[in-house]
């Protein structure tokens, strides 16, 4: 049957294996994040891109408020080179996580991003934390 699905080819199998395995290094899900967390030491330092404002609405615990437009050298000096962050936004129909990437990795900083931002958080069931920014 010829349809949108089908009319091209999938990939050959290694190629999706290649192309699959790299997305791992780009990014990581709600459910991934959510469970690293539950730990002392995740290993990263989990960034939620949106505004102020949005983020005292509520923010996944334990992310910090960092505005994509406020990634700066100065402030993220704070940071030992080694550093992986993880970034947010509102969600699939947001670019905030990859405006935020971006920066991070012009910086030299290790980043990925969480797909589904708040909106794949809260259909995990995972509950948000409100109140004031926390840098």
């Amino acid at each position: 049957m010829h349809n949108a699905v089908t009319e091209i080819a999938a990939a050959p199998s290694d190629a999706a294996l290649r192309h699959f395995e790299a997305q791992f290094a780009y990014e990581t899900d709600c459910w991934d994040t959510h469970e690293a967390l539950q730990s002392p030491a995740p290993g990263f330092v989990l960034v939620d891109a949106r505004s102020a404002d949005m983020y005292a609405r509520g923010h996944v615990p334990g992310a910090i408020s960092l505005p994509h437009r406020k990634i700066i050298a100065s402030r993220m000096a704070a940071y030992p080179p080694s550093t992986l962050f993880v970034a947010y936004c509102a969600g699939p129909h947001c670019n905030g996580a990859a405006r935020a990437a971006v920066r991070l990795a012009k910086l030299g900083f290790a980043v990925k991003i969480m797909a589904g931002g708040i909106t794949g958080w809260l259909d995990e069931g995972f509950a948000l934390e409100k109140g004031g920014a926390r840098e």
